[in-house]
């Protein structure tokens, strides 16, 4: 029997912390330059759960597509699937902040 997936919100603190991220990659693009760096980091260690390493896959389309940085702020601000995917795994952000 088959379920239907359950589509979990973003968490507000987290949703407002990506509001921040998209602001800062928005006004200092070439910060994208720390989250590929994390991407890469991340995608090196041996043992990340499913989840992350999907994360990662999804970034790694979403860069592939090369529209610039309005339109990848756009999907990490989406309500679909991708833009939740990214939302849920903050690390990937680490460094974009000066906090």
């Amino acid at each position: 029997m088959h379920r239907p997936r359950r589509h979990r919100p973003t968490p507000a603190p987290l949703q407002k912390r990506m509001e921040r991220v998209v602001a800062e990659l928005k006004q200092h693009p070439h910060k994208v330059e720390i989250i590929k760096e994390n991407l890469e980091y991340y995608r090196q260690q041996p043992y990340l759960k499913r989840g992350f390493l999907t994360a990662i896959e999804r970034f790694d389309w979403v860069f592939a597509c090369d529209q610039g940085i309005d339109a990848l702020c756009d999907q990490l601000l989406s309500d679909n699937y991708i833009g939740k995917r990214l939302r849920r795994y903050p690390l990937l952000f680490k460094g974009v902040l000066d906090d």
